[in-house]
């Protein structure tokens, strides 16, 4: 097996999840719709499933819709909200470091004649609720922030900034991309004050094909699927009941502080190995959440680095996976210098991360120096 660090991207399905979604796919496999007792019992299943992802989340389950990934739920969000506000106006604000499935929708937006704002970060990688203050206007329709960045690990000022939001309009909706966010750090959707939030079960070791949309109760939206009429009628078709199980078991499997508290402590561990053992590496963000870190090794391509820790077994990232090799528009937003920028690397971790591996990363990070530099 490779050691794997590269969690922010995907992570490996737990066991319990496994289970679950087997057990669905081969016993309790009814569609939830269906009238007689197969069916039913599926449908109890689900609404079980529903409760525990919404007890993790800190919402009611009626607030919980599921998705089939992220991306799908930052695209619902953002074009239920805007077309939810269309007689107030067309202005969107949002940062300039989101994820893909928010500034690639937002763009589309503007080919419709919408504006949309886009808030610089700090070198630090976070956006200043006092720029949100001053971008916001009487036509503003829509923010959009994420929680977590996926490529940093910094903690955006969600709460403080959705008050502000609020105190100047509360017909504004505010949505976050909480997608790294959920169960790795301690959040309720009320806690935040938003109207729309979105998570994905790949992140949190559950199957690729499953999310799920906070929709704050009595906000009244267009569904993002128009059919039989399931998910209270926003999103039709058929529940991928084996999906939802296996989530709703990843939520029951996590072990909130404890895991938190693990992932943090090998993150830390192997920043310290990094720094002492890789004369001239970086660290360009520490991360604010407990499993996402990113370094750099100056002067040294990060896709090469990728490609030759690759050889040794070793995964990590030279940013977002959705990237495909391009260059991080996250590091490029934080100002820094052009051969730190291209030396980034993030390392990602689960609770199932070691400290050994992180070491192991140290180790052949500076073997590939010393091998470069002819040492």
């Amino acid at each position: 097996m490779p050691i794997y660090l590269d969690n922010a991207a995907t992570t490996q399905v737990c066991p319990a999840a496994a289970k679950a979604a087997l057990a669905v796919m081969t016993e309790d496999f009814g569609n939830p719709s269906a009238r007689y007792p197969l069916g039913q019992d599926a449908a109890r299943r689900l609404e079980a499933d529903r409760a525990a992802v919404a007890e993790a989340l800190g919402c009611r389950p009626s607030e919980l819709y599921f998705t089939s990934c992220g991306t799908e739920g930052d695209n619902w969000a953002i074009r239920a909200a805007v077309r939810h506000g269309r007689r107030r106006g067309k202005h969107i604000i949002t940062t300039a470091v989101e994820h893909a499935a928010v500034l690639e929708p937002l763009k589309d937006l503007e080919q419709q004649g919408y504006t949309v704002t886009r808030l610089k970060c700090g070198r630090d990688g976070r956006v200043s609720p006092e720029d949100l203050r001053a971008a916001l206007r009487e036509d503003t329709v829509l923010v959009s922030m994420m929680l977590v960045n996926n490529e940093t690990g910094v903690i955006q000022p969600v709460e403080a900034c959705c008050r502000m939001v609020k105190e100047y309009s509360p017909d504004i909706l505010f949505h976050t991309d909480a997608v790294q966010g959920f169960l790795k750090v301690p959040f309720t959707p009320a806690e935040l004050g938003v109207d729309l939030l979105t998570v994905s079960g790949h992140k949190v070791r559950a199957p690729k094909g499953i999310g799920g949309q906070y929709i704050r109760e009595g906000l009244k939206l267009e569904p993002l699927l128009r059919g039989g009429g399931q998910e209270k009628t926003l999103r039709s078709g058929t529940e991928p009941t084996a999906q939802i199980a296996a989530l709703a078991a990843a939520c029951r499997a996590w072990k909130g502080e404890a895991d938190r508290a693990r992932m943090r402590a090998v993150k830390e561990a192997t920043l310290e190995r990094l720094t002492a053992q890789v004369p001239g590496l970086e660290i360009v963000s520490r991360g604010d959440a407990p499993h996402i870190c990113a370094v750099s090794l100056p002067g040294y391509p990060s896709e090469m680095l990728v490609r030759a820790l690759a050889d040794q077994g070793i995964c990590v990232s030279s940013g977002s996976a959705c990237h495909k090799g391009k260059p991080s528009h996250v590091f490029a937003a934080m100002g820094l210098p052009k051969r730190t920028l291209m030396g980034v690397l993030r390392i990602s971790f689960s609770p199932e991360s070691t400290e050994a591996e992180g070491g192991a990363l140290a180790q052949a990070l500076a073997e590939i120096r010393a091998a470069r530099m002819g040492l």
